[in-house]
């Protein structure tokens, strides 16, 4: 139950009925109306706009069509109090019986109080991490996995069919580089003495096993072959060691992809889908023979000062035409880009969101240039940009991991302050802003360390009934039961209680509708806070708590609402990848 929806559906309904709207004749456009928490909660429980935005359409005062439309709210059952507000802001105060329908709801509803609809089951597809399988997962790695899993969970509550994708950049100079490194470490299994690790081959001892591995299937037959026979066999070898290692790494992060797209498929065939895609887009009118002119600064690999096959992709919004294929008719690396998205389109996606570190900031307008070019502009395509990690530990920097060579490898800090601190904090702030990741902060225990916060609170809301079993043994109430006694809910402080839970199902929405999966974890712990700070009412005025060994009924009334809470909490913390326990030491 959305209360700011139903309320916008009343308001709307109710404006149809008034004369001045009526004379209209159906020519007012009610969609600006909206209904918001006003900014000063001393104002009233809701606001609304509609005098504010439809004053000039009917050409009337706005203080003046807002007095009409408070003198039609004031004959709602449900509403309180009406008021007028400066130019014509219209405040509500809601009924302690309405706050009680809507806790009501949130009983009733359980963990699936704000779940939506609005997503209407259309497949949406997230591609998330997708890091190059030449290593472990490092901390850079990090935020954008968790930000890309945790908005995969918030669109699927919000209604949408989604598929979380990897796309294995398995292609490419780097795995050529990955291939002599592992044949450097399979030479040292063998026995030989390979000394420092040369420049450009990966240092990491992440390697070793997979040498190891290769010597112990093949001897010394790889060391006797042609360089061209021995490539592909450990090329092979090693990427699916390094995809073993990242889905390990993955896992212990929480985050499992429904799809892991190989980018070397696209070059099957001689590059087969690729040529296919580029077909695509010829036979639109988006790609021509030409040269382009040098750009700016640093040269990129794939520039050539000759002619080209071209994508025209400053006539779809791009800054720069980009090649596709160089004049020696190999393929750049944009356009094995162009081939993924047809086949993302041809999988039937229309909605698609690529989750992609700072650093790719450049490929923001190529990908919706191109996301035109392939669907005519029926593609949705959001490119979300997550900023640097910086890591410390008392405010000093932490130093790199020897394992890895020369990075922070994301075992390590999952290791070290558990799955749930690292998950929670890596959203705890906007994806595009920086974000200081201390390992003493995440691990207090203190309204300063958000997911303990959070997590209590939750643990909080299990041990009230166990409180209450100890009150009244044998005591277990049913749900039904609990909805039965919330009439006996009036005190203002439990009614602030239920506003804060009211807010959930506009916070999913929103959050979903603007793909910042942060929104969430803000509202987790706003929620928390607003039960932990009636907990601490309760000490001082005992009136207040949650069991009243004296008064069954009223324990009954109230643990329906803690159940309330305990249900958006451990929803919230299910988007969130992390876990509601159910008692904290």
């Amino acid at each position: 139950m959305n209360l700011f929806t139903d309320f916008e559906d009343r308001i709307k309904t109710l404006l149809e009925t008034l004369d001045i709207v009526r004379e209209k004749d159906g020519g007012v456009d009610l969609s600006r109306v909206t209904v918001e928490a006003p900014r000063d909660a001393a104002h009233g429980d809701v606001a609304t706009n509609a005098a504010m935005v439809l004053a000039k359409p009917l050409g009337t005062n706005p203080r003046a069509l807002a007095g009409l439309i408070a003198e039609a709210l004031g004959r709602d059952a449900d509403v309180a109090e009406v008021s007028v507000a400066g130019p014509g802001f219209i405040n509500i105060r809601l009924s302690v019986a309405y706050w009680q329908k809507v806790l009501k709801a949130a009983v009733l509803a359980g963990e699936d109080f704000g779940r939506s609809r609005i997503g209407g089951g259309k497949p949406i597809n997230v591609e998330y991490v997708s890091a190059n399988p030449t290593g472990p997962m490092h901390v850079g790695h990090c935020r954008g996995a968790v930000v890309g899993d945790t908005l995969a969970n918030l669109l699927a509550y919000a209604g949408w069919q989604v598929t979380k994708e990897y796309y294995i950049n398995d292609a490419g100079s780097q795995i050529d580089v990955l291939a002599r490194s592992v044949f450097l470490r399979y030479r040292q299994a063998l026995g030989e003495t390979i000394g420092e690790i040369p420049p450009g081959l990966y240092p990491g001892d992440y390697l070793v096993p997979v040498g190891q591995a290769l010597a112990e299937e093949y001897g010394a037959r790889l060391a006797a072959m042609p360089e061209s026979e021995w490539v592909p066999i450990v090329k092979n070898r090693a990427i699916d060691a390094m995809m073993a290692m990242i889905r390990d790494d993955l896992a212990a992060l929480n985050v499992h992809h429904d799809v892991f797209f190989s980018e070397r498929t696209l070059h099957e065939g001689n590059g087969g889908p690729i040529l296919s895609a580029i077909n695509d887009l010829t036979f639109k009118g988006h790609v021509y023979k030409g040269a382009l002119p040098p750009p700016k600064g640093q040269l990129p690999e794939d520039w050539e000062d000759r002619e080209q096959t071209l994508f025209r992709s400053t006539e779809v919004g791009d800054d720069i035409d980009r090649p596709l294929m160089k004049s020696d008719g190999s393929f750049t690396y944009f356009a094995a880009d162009v081939a993924y998205f047809k086949n993302k389109y041809d999988r039937g996606f229309e909605q698609m969101i690529y989750v992609l570190g700072a650093d790719h900031g450049g490929y923001v307008k190529r990908l919706e240039a191109l996301a035109r070019a392939v669907s005519g502009g029926t593609v949705t395509l959001t490119v979300l940009l997550t900023q640097l990690v910086k890591l410390f530990r008392d405010g000093e920097p932490v130093k790199m991991s020897k394992r890895s060579g020369d990075f922070v490898t994301l075992r390590d800090v999952v290791e070290e302050v558990g799955r749930d601190s690292v998950r929670f904090m890596m959203i705890y702030r906007k994806a595009s802003e920086p974000l200081d990741f201390d390992f003493a902060k995440v691990t207090e225990q203190s309204k300063d360390n958000p997911v303990f916060y959070v997590q209590y609170a939750h643990a909080r809301c299990r041990s009230v009934f166990r409180q209450a079993a100890e009150a009244f043994p044998g005591f277990s109430p049913s749900v039904e039961e609990m909805v039965a006694a919330l009439p006996q809910l009036n005190d203002s402080n439990e009614l602030q209680l239920v506003a804060k839970l009211a807010e959930y199902p506009r916070v999913v929405e929103a959050a979903a509708l603007a793909q910042e999966p942060h929104r969430i974890a803000f509202y987790l712990y706003d929620l928390a806070s607003a039960f932990h700070g009636h907990w601490n009412k309760g000490k001082d005025n005992t009136s207040l708590r949650f069991v009243n060994d004296k008064n069954r009924e009223l324990t009954i009334a109230r643990l329906g609402l803690v159940h309330a809470v305990a249900s958006v909490l451990k929803s919230g913390l299910s988007i969130t990848g992390t876990d509601a326990p159910e008692e904290m030491r």
